[in-house]
């Protein structure tokens, strides 16, 4: 699962709900780059469709290869990104640690006290399910291309695949994504009473559809046939197979909520609203199909040619 979640050794019927999360900075801007880490950590419970936030700590290293100047600069502007964004999630950051270290590293702690009704298992999805998915992929992609844009590698990496404006916009397109809350859809998980869901991150999308496919009680086959992905990188993913968008493979972050609803009109009905709440879309990607092999262990694959969504 996205979290741990244990119940209260003193309190009967309370849950304790928390996970951690952290990575390297991925874009030159620290502010953003602190409001994507807090995203990124909060992804995990809304996954499990909790959206009420008790607490968060915040961590965080110092690089020793920036000068101290700098370095201050660049420390203030990833806790200031963290925790405006933790605010409007409506949780304060209470504390945390923050050590010295050769490379930048920005995450934290997320934790709430739950009752059953408050978070979702991960467990409950059957054939004839819908699968969502709240944000585009292609965050890994996008992310390259504008470290190679005004480079050398340029030339070589891309080419005539992508111009660098069509680059440029695909970048800010991504990183407006990943510093965005997924807490919309935690919140319309239980109004639009969700199966399942997960975050998709690290695994890219096939490979926590997979993980999220093995935790089901049920005997199922969940199959993807929809990859809605951002405007420009589906040219340089061509190019570049080993990046495995197309496969499903590509590492994301801070990427969308992969919900499994009970039928095409809650889906439907769930992505309408993600679009009056949010003004942002969500998109049907899939399905949950009954197993071939009821002796096999539960399994998820993207269909031979898979309609690509460019957004």
């Amino acid at each position: 699962m996205d979290c741990s979640v244990q119940p209260s050794k003193k309190y009967k019927d309370l849950y304790v709900v928390s996970t951690t999360d952290f990575f390297f900075p991925l874009v030159d801007d620290p502010y953003i780059q602190g409001k994507i880490a807090c995203a990124n950590v909060l992804s995990d419970m809304y996954a499990l469709g909790v959206d009420s936030i008790d607490s968060m700590l915040m961590l965080l290293a110092a690089s020793l290869d920036v000068p101290e100047g700098p370095r201050f600069v660049v420390t203030r502007q990833l806790i200031r990104g963290f925790s405006d964004l933790a605010r409007e999630a409506g949780v304060e950051v209470t504390g945390g640690q923050t050590v010295l270290n050769p490379w930048t590293i920005i995450g934290g702690v997320a934790k709430s006290v739950c009752k059953t009704d408050d978070f979702i298992l991960p467990r409950r999805a059957e054939k004839g399910n819908v699968l969502v998915l709240t944000k585009p992929l292609g965050t890994q992609i996008a992310v390259n291309v504008k470290q190679w844009l005004g480079t050398a590698a340029w030339d070589d990496a891309v080419g005539d695949a992508l111009s660098p404006d069509d680059a440029e916009t695909a970048f800010l397109k991504a990183q407006s994504s990943m510093a965005r809350l997924n807490r919309t859809a935690a919140r319309l998980m239980h109004q639009h009473r969700a199966r399942a869901a997960t975050d998709v991150t690290g695994f890219g999308i096939l490979g926590h559809l997979a993980n999220l496919a093995e935790n089901q009680t049920a005997r199922l086959t969940m199959v993807l046939d929809a990859l809605p992905m951002f405007r420009g990188v589906l040219p340089v993913a061509q190019r570049h197979p080993e990046f495995k968008l197309l496969d499903g493979y590509s590492a994301e972050t801070s990427g969308g909520i992969l919900v499994c609803l009970e039928n095409d009109a809650v889906a439907r009905a769930f992505c309408d609203d993600i679009l009056r709440i949010d003004g942002q879309p969500a998109w049907i990607v899939g399905r949950v199909l009954e197993s071939d092999d009821p002796n096999a262990k539960n399994s998820a694959r993207i269909v031979e040619n898979p309609t690509i969504i460019q957004v």
